[in-house]
């Protein structure tokens, strides 16, 4: 049985601009830094705990409440949390729902995650978009407010940092799960494709997990590589398609992957999420920047200029690709109707494309799930130089 947890120890939050605020501390006791950024989804706390690209990052979320359906072993997009941080507006002590295994409170003691609860989220995020990210610390051990903001100054940031070797597994391994019974809805589960007909090198730069399994769903062998591999390492194993995960910060500073990338272009189908979105537009010669803070939720809209169709898709990055500098061998094929900035891209001479956003959700909307299916048809076509234009669900 989860039990209910009373906590009323103090615990601040101190942005780099000089603002503190006050709340109540959960999770486990202590002192992070990061650049606080805000998550505009309503549920998917576990997923967003455990997804490896928020490395370096602490998370506000916007709804009002957090921890009421409590964690579980199926629902993590890794093998740990990788945040530094999480706030909430109000912490849920006791949840009630029939799969929960354990609290949040516990689940984020367990892996040494310090919680803030009980701050005005509202107006913390209404300042993140106004001035953009920040850096910040969150302390239940120093709560002195001149100590926290100089300590937020100090702190390093995302830009120019390498975080993907912080999250990256240390050797290869074969993966062979696919999607739990949960994400098997039948109005969009995928029929069934002989057992292993393509293999997939997946490029681990901070994958979920929930990659992996539409993969594997899609009747692909997939193997995982550390996204340190080189091209000669990943042709070495034959791959019919490679695929370039999500992962965490900046990547510009990830000269290996887009080497990598360069290397295998045009030898196999390549697909890109998120962070293998941005480093394919590098590899290709585009450029990227930080966006002002970011696209982090499950309900952003995109617009797919293949189709005309809207899909609403679950985003999480703070960099974008700079459409000023794309070469003439990248066409868009999506984009962020929030800011318009390139959320979809495809190489006109090989087959390649990419896409900012997360068509596996997990969670999220199922939107985009067809961009698997995309993937399989690439590589099922040998030499076709485009997936399929027409985007459908499921």
């Amino acid at each position: 049985m989860v039990q209910k947890t009373s906590m009323t120890q103090p615990a601040k939050l101190a942005l780099e601009d000089g603002t503190v605020f006050t709340g109540i501390s959960f999770g486990a006791a202590g002192e992070v830094d990061g650049e606080v950024c805000f998550n505009t989804s309503m549920t998917g706390y576990q997923e967003i705990l455990t997804d490896p690209s928020y490395r370096g990052q602490i998370v506000t979320m916007t709804y009002t409440e957090m921890g009421n359906y409590g964690v579980n072993r199926e629902d993590v997009e890794s093998a740990r949390p990788h945040l530094a941080g999480f706030v909430v507006k109000e912490f849920a002590e006791r949840p009630s729902n029939f799969r929960a295994e354990d609290s949040l409170d516990a689940y984020l003691k367990r892996y040494q995650i310090p919680g803030l609860s009980g701050i005005d989220t509202r107006a913390l995020v209404r300042k993140l978009r106004t001035q953009g990210a920040m850096k910040g610390v969150l302390s239940s051990t120093d709560l002195d407010d001149a100590s926290l903001v100089r300590k937020a100054k100090a702190s390093p940031g995302l830009v120019g940092r390498d975080l993907v070797r912080e999250v990256i597994p240390d050797s290869a391994c074969q993966w062979d799960r696919g999607l739990s019974k949960w994400a098997k809805l039948p109005a969009l589960a995928n029929p069934a494709f002989p057992e292993a007909e393509f293999h997939v090198v997946a490029l681990d730069y901070g994958m979920k997990w929930n990659i992996a399994r539409h993969l594997r769903d899609e009747g692909c062998r997939v193997t995982v590589l550390p996204g340190t591999a080189t091209a000669e390492e990943v042709l070495s194993h034959k791959p019919d398609g490679v695929f370039l995960s999500n992962g965490p910060g900046d990547p510009e500073p990830l000269d290996y992957a887009q080497n990598c990338i360069r290397g295998v272009l045009g030898k196999v189908p390549v697909f890109g999420i998120c962070l293998g979105h941005q480093l394919l537009g590098l590899a290709c010669g585009a450029k990227t920047f930080k966006l002002k803070f970011g696209h982090r939720g499950a309900n952003q809209p995109v617009l797919n200029t293949d189709s005309g169709k809207v899909e609403i898709t679950a985003q999480n990055h703070g960099f974008a690709v700079e459409e000023a500098t794309l070469p003439s061998c990248l066409e868009i094929t999506h984009r962020n109707l929030n800011d318009n900035t390139v959320a979809g891209l495809r190489h006109k001479d090989v087959p390649a494309f990419s896409v900012q956003y997360h068509p596996e959700s997990s969670s999220g909307p199922h939107d985009s799930r067809y961009l698997f299916r995309q993937f399989r048809e690439m590589m099922a076509s040998g030499a076709g130089l485009q997936p399929a234009k027409q985007g459908r669900a499921g």
